[in-house]
């Protein structure tokens, strides 16, 4: 057990941060965590197994140093669109002129390219757009078949080799698993990845097909980057256990003004089904080469937290930029700034999604309001699967929520989420002993002082999912003057008088 001081975080929004070059030695993991990263992302798009491996286990000993839960989150490379290769190097294009592409391995001039894609050409028509290089060269299909494509140049001059290809618009008969994510994914989850990420989620077929292989070994999270997806959002966010604002690959393949309100959407739906929910890319882009963001960056992180984003996430700041700790320290920053200002308190409470019409959602919903109302230190839930501890932070209350579950998985999947302290401690034998303990933790975790109050929310009896029933407000004191398996200060003598 650790004897380390315990690691209190001053903010509800959780930070994600890639780890690569810059950030792979154990002593810098260390510093990425003790400077407020909650999550570690694993690229899978970069580095081998070998690389991924020993920063899981890098994490792990950090995590048992701690004696806190700490989240791995493997995010998957998904299907990559690339031309081929020119002949003679870049070649320069004008608007206006044709330009073919097609099955062909021979390398391409200034008339025509390789696309070694066939599921593109079956599923182009005429006059659909085809962005190269990150929408720098746009093109127009006039005709096509299934191994070519003639095109206009619509804007865009210089095309060089292996540059990507998105398809705005266009369902491609694609899975999102490649042999290589089948082969990563594997390899994730037999070193105990908590979160898989999945890209190019296009239909919740490729949701289905994803959670079949996980088979329940983490937690699925879906990466929102292309517009097809967004036509199915609703049914996306229900299948998934959780989801990712992915602005990148979003903001090529739709209009920049778009983007914005599709980031509230995506986050507004998680919230109404209690799903986490993380804001990433270019939030802080320029902390690649730069000890300080701009101040449009720094207003894009605030924007993701007044929206009520469970997390937002650093890519290349942290993977391989050179101010890896800045940029964790500044995201931390901002998010507690936020957190603190009135208009924030005011927009969660304005944002509250009715519960349901069950008892868990009726206790958990009435928490808040009671946490509010008496001025509580935390909301304490005990969870096995989870579910609980969800419930409590899609309602966004100003105080922490302190986890307490016997499962290092779900302990360890819940820090991705809003505002949860989560903590792993032994099954409780009863209502009075899950009290007790909620009291000795709350004040061990740095997380209430003596005398403040504690709104606690549990099921009874224990060990059955979703079955929230019991509210209770407890007091609490130091550990000195706890006395094994009693109530410490609680307002009811009799354990089950609130069920």
């Amino acid at each position: 057990m650790s004897t380390m001081k315990p690691i209190r975080r001053y903010r509800q929004t959780k930070i994600v941060a890639t780890l690569g070059p810059s950030s792979s030695t154990p002593a810098m993991i260390r510093t990425l965590f003790e400077a407020g990263v909650d999550v570690f992302r694993l690229n899978f798009s970069h580095g081998s197994h070998s690389d991924h491996g020993e920063r899981v286990r890098a994490i792990r000993a950090l995590e048992e140093e701690t004696g806190r839960p700490i989240a791995i989150m493997a995010d998957l490379q998904g299907p990559k669109l690339r031309l081929a290769t020119f002949a003679n190097g870049p070649i320069h294009l004008t608007a206006g002129q044709p330009f073919r592409l097609d099955l062909s391995k021979e390398p391409g001039d200034i008339t025509r390219v390789g696309m070694p894609h066939p599921e593109i050409f079956a599923a182009l028509v005429p006059d659909a757009e085809l962005l190269l290089d990150d929408g720098k060269v746009r093109l127009r299909v006039t005709a096509c078949g299934a191994d070519f494509a003639d095109t206009v140049v619509v804007s865009g001059t210089k095309l060089s080799d292996r540059k990507g290809v998105n398809v705005p618009g266009v369902v491609l008969p694609l899975s999102p698993l490649t042999a290589k994510d089948r082969a990563d994914l594997t390899f994730a989850l037999d070193q105990g990845v908590d979160w898989v990420a999945l890209s190019f989620v296009q239909r919740p077929e490729d949701v289905a097909e994803a959670r079949k292989l996980v088979a329940g070994r983490a937690a699925l999270l879906s990466k929102l980057e292309k517009p097809q997806a967004i036509q199915h959002l609703d049914r996306i966010v229900e299948m998934s256990d959780g989801v990712m604002v992915a602005r990148g690959d979003l903001g090529v393949e739709m209009p920049p003004e778009d983007v914005p309100s599709i980031q509230k959407r995506i986050i507004r739906a998680a919230r109404l089904t209690g799903k986490p929910v993380i804001v990433a890319t270019q939030m802080l882009e320029s902390m690649i080469s730069a000890p300080a963001p701009t101040r449009a960056e720094a207003s894009d992180v605030a924007t993701a937290v007044f929206d009520g984003a469970d997390a937002v996430m650093l890519s290349a700041e942290t993977a391989s930029g050179d101010y890896p700790v800045e940029a964790v320290s500044i995201m931390d920053r901002i998010a507690r700034r936020v957190e603190t200002d009135p208009l924030y308190r005011a927009m969660m409470d304005a944002q509250h999604a009715d519960p349901e019409e069950t008892s868990a959602d009726a206790i958990t919903a009435a928490a808040r309001q009671v946490a509010h109302t008496i001025k509580a230190a935390a909301i304490v839930t005990y969870t096995t699967s989870g579910s609980t501890t969800l419930r409590a932070a899609r309602e966004r209350p100003e105080v922490p929520i302190l986890c307490l579950t016997a499962s290092a998985a779900a302990s360890r999947r819940l820090v991705l989420a809003y505002g949860v302290h989560a903590v792993r401690t032994e099954d409780v034998q009863s209502f009075s002993d899950m009290v007790h303990k909620a009291a000795r933790l709350a004040y061990v975790q740095g997380l209430a002082d003596e005398g403040q109050r504690l709104v606690i929310t549990a099921g009874v009896p224990f060990g059955m999912p979703g079955s929230t029933n019991v509210l209770r407000i407890a007091w609490v004191e130091p550990p000195s003057r706890q006395e094994p398996r009693r109530e410490v200060g609680a307002e009811q003598p009799n354990e089950l008088a609130d069920a």
